[in-house]
């Protein structure tokens, strides 16, 4: 077998971009199937045009698809409440399931962090695009000092690249974004907020990252979020910093007040990123979706490649 067959579930804006990338990236993944709910979506009509099998009867229709069983890899692309119904249908059936809403039934996994640790891992929770631009850093930080006592993230997005599922999702964004701060960033509290910005022409993502830390030098921090960014860069090529680390010492004669922590002293650090998209379906200035649904095809890429590895062994 020279790739694995996978199947997207939600062909929106973050399905349809997947898809080609898929096509396009992939080492070790080939296209089985692309599933919606509106037969007049663009998505489905370019998957059928290119060839792909689809349906637009959902996870329903994806299970009575002749191909079905060939399937080993199934992104979710649909909504948190969906996810919940499709993971327990895949999961009977042995599928790898990647999922890209903000259910969070299996592990946070960001490819920078913890990628490998998760690849057995029979479902995986891509957190949200926030997430997957702004937790690096926090983690970056927090791997640069002793004590990671708070991150907070600001993640403003066009309103133009916010499709139904992402609108629908407002509040398990913000919740699992926050949660995955603390899992994965390493911070004891976390917290998360996304704007969803009118301005015409669209602006391109913009990420700002908060932290308050003790121990560890400007330096080591400095060089750490350097280090984090070109991991990054190597699956997102548009993320960046925006300008230069920020620092502020926050003095124990004038501590901040942090909720479930309390008063706190440390060092500030202040992180301003971009993420602009690769253009593969979506216009460049929609860098959210782009770094979601590229942490999606590397993890599941390298989970095909090792499987593929085990077969030839």
């Amino acid at each position: 077998m020279d790739k694995i067959s996978c199947a997207i579930i939600g062909s929106g804006n973050i399905g349809t971009d997947l898809m080609i990338k898929v096509m396009r990236m992939s080492k070790h993944l080939k296209m089985g199937a692309m599933v919606g709910i509106d037969p007049a979506s663009d998505g489905l009509a370019r998957a059928a045009r290119l060839g792909i099998p689809v349906t637009h009867e959902g996870i329903d229709g994806l299970m009575k698809l002749p191909n079905y069983k060939d399937i080993q890899v199934v992104f979710d692309a649909t909504s948190a409440k969906a996810h919940l119904h499709n993971d327990a249908l895949l999961r009977r059936d042995g599928k790898k399931v990647i999922d890209l809403t903000p259910a969070a039934i299996g592990p946070f996994t960001i490819p920078v962090i913890n990628g490998d640790a998760n690849l057995s891992e029979p479902n995986v929770n891509m957190v949200t695009c926030g997430g997957q631009a702004t937790i690096p850093i926090v983690y970056a930080v927090k791997r640069a000092t002793k004590r990671l006592v708070y991150g907070e993230i600001v993640a403003s997005i066009a309103s133009k690249s916010a499709g139904p599922g992402t609108r629908a999702n407002i509040d398990e964004f913000t919740e699992t974004t926050s949660k995955a701060i603390e899992v994965l960033g390493g911070a004891e509290r976390g917290k998360a907020i996304i704007i969803l910005n009118p301005a015409e022409p669209p602006l391109i993502m913009r990420d700002t990252v908060f932290t308050l830390s003790q121990g560890g030098s400007q330096e080591e921090i400095e060089a750490s979020i350097l280090a984090m960014v070109a991991e990054v860069q190597k699956y997102v090529p548009g993320y960046r910093l925006k300008q230069k680390v920020q620092f502020e010492h926050i003095g124990d004669n004038l501590p901040v007040r942090i909720p479930g922590v309390g008063q706190a002293s440390g060092l500030k650090t202040t992180v301003f990123l971009e993420v602009e998209g690769a253009a593969h379906y979506l216009p460049a200035y929609a860098g959210n979706l782009d770094i979601m649904t590229s942490a999606a095809l590397t993890t599941a890429d390298r989970w095909a490649g090792k499987m593929l590895a085990k077969e030839a062994a």
